[in-house]
């Protein structure tokens, strides 16, 4: 689908007509949902060093439970923006 909306906007004689920006909006959405990739690796990279932490130090499980959780929700925003940002691209703009 995406390759036949840039096919047709490249055939097209205006640079700037629908069938361009219905592509473009296509790519920045795809573009965008790659930006949910971070938070997933951020957040495996927290949950080993809580699973490390814990497994160190038992008694300190009350903490690190807690400084993950806020860690792993600050991660998630981000990848809640990214596709907050796909969604107005896809049903925003390419209308």
């Amino acid at each position: 689908m995406l390759l036949n909306l840039l096919e047709e906007a490249v055939q097209t004689t205006s640079v700037y007509g629908p069938e361009f920006v219905k592509a473009m909006a296509a790519l920045g959405s795809g573009i965008a949902v790659l930006g949910g990739i971070g938070p997933g690796i951020s957040e495996g990279f927290a949950g080993a060093a809580a699973v490390e932490g814990v497994a160190r130090n038992p008694e300190a499980a009350g903490p690190i439970r807690s400084t993950l959780i806020v860690a792993c929700a600050l991660a998630e925003t981000t990848g809640i923006y990214a596709f907050l940002i796909s969604l107005l691209l896809l049903f925003m703009i390419a209308l």
